[in-house]
């Protein structure tokens, strides 16, 4: 296997990117590991790497404030950009960035490019259940607008993924909705349905935001404008009650040992919602692996992106989504 790593992108690259990848390197020897990026930069960190990482230079970087397209289509020696195209010539088998989300979607459909019958590539991150199983959710920002069609890919794909990647033999694939009847939502919601309950997948019907957390389903499908508000109101929401938490116990005396007290099932409840133990959102529907890491990656999550590439290219992801799809048409 070999996988191509962005090693500019990310609030903590290229430090964190590096040493996320030589852990990885460490525990995975039979996997090749290419970092992209400005040798001058990278070279000093990669001294003592292992034969299995190489260094393949590009000159330029996408920030978070370029426009994606454009910023794609210009620096066509960015990191992200030259990754992107080892894996459209086949000189790399997957890639990971944790670098602009945007620009990474248009990496992969500009110079990647989508899977034959995908009419639109969907970001699939996991979403942090109670019970630690975790439900794929997609689209959740790849499209704002999706039509009923679009939804019945986005359920086969994330089927796929979560069969493939996580061995999930029948996994339960749910509709986002404000009800679980079969007629409650939006002409979107209701012309899905019939689509997701004909479709080869083990569909549970509707799903509400407030049960998503409770592990309902497996995958969770709806279109990239709410989805994208699911995910950012969650993260937020988790953001203050430990934000909340941590002035209540610092408080006084009392409330610090209280704190003590409950350090260990705190630090538990916070690991089920990490992102980090995820590793990446996989940009489904693209004719080569391509995983979307955490902004604020850290080394953890740079290891656990490239544990999951391996278990995606192990299970023959794209190439089962490819035959599904082609199938179907």
């Amino acid at each position: 296997m070999r996988i191509a790593i962005d090693a500019m992108g990310g609030d903590r690259a290229p430090q964190a990117v590096v040493e996320g990848a030589l852990l990885a390197a460490k525990e995975w020897q039979d996997t090749e590991l290419i970092l992209v990026g400005d040798s001058a930069t990278l070279e000093p960190l990669l001294r003592d790497k292992p034969a299995h990482v190489s260094l393949h230079h590009a000159a330029e970087v996408i920030d978070a404030e370029d426009e994606p397209v454009k910023a794609v289509r210009r620096k066509k020696d960015a990191s992200m950009v030259v990754a992107g195209r080892l894996v459209r010539e086949k000189a790399a088998d997957a890639m990971i960035s944790a670098g602009n989300t945007g620009a990474l979607m248009a990496t992969g459909l500009l110079v990647v490019g989508r899977i034959r019958g995908i009419d639109r590539p969907a970001l699939a991150p996991m979403i942090p259940t109670l019970d630690g199983s975790g439900v794929l959710a997609l689209d959740l920002g790849a499209n704002m607008d999706a039509s009923p069609e679009n939804l019945l890919q986005y359920a086969i794909m994330g089927s796929l993924y979560r069969n493939k990647v996580h061995g999930i033999g029948k996994p339960r694939v749910g509709l986002l909705n404000v009800g679980t009847e079969e007629k409650k939502g939006n002409e979107l919601t209701k012309a899905a349905f019939p689509l997701l309950a004909e479709a080869p997948i083990h569909f549970v019907g509707n799903v509400e935001a407030r049960d998503v957390l409770q592990a309902e389903c497996d995958v969770l499908v709806c279109d990239g404008f709410v989805g994208n508000i699911l995910l950012k109101s969650l993260e937020g929401t988790a953001e203050a009650i430990f934000g909340v938490l941590k002035q209540e116990f610092t408080r006084s005396l009392t409330t610090k040992l209280a704190a003590a007290v409950l350090a260990p099932g705190l630090r538990s409840f916070k690991k089920k919602l990490d992102y980090t133990e995820h590793g990446g959102a996989p940009l489904l529907g693209i004719d080569g692996l391509v995983l979307k890491s955490h902004g604020s990656s850290d080394a953890n999550a740079i290891k656990n992106a490239v544990r999951q590439a391996r278990t995606a290219l192990a299970g023959r992801l794209v190439e089962a989504i490819s035959s599904e799809i082609s199938s179907g048409k």
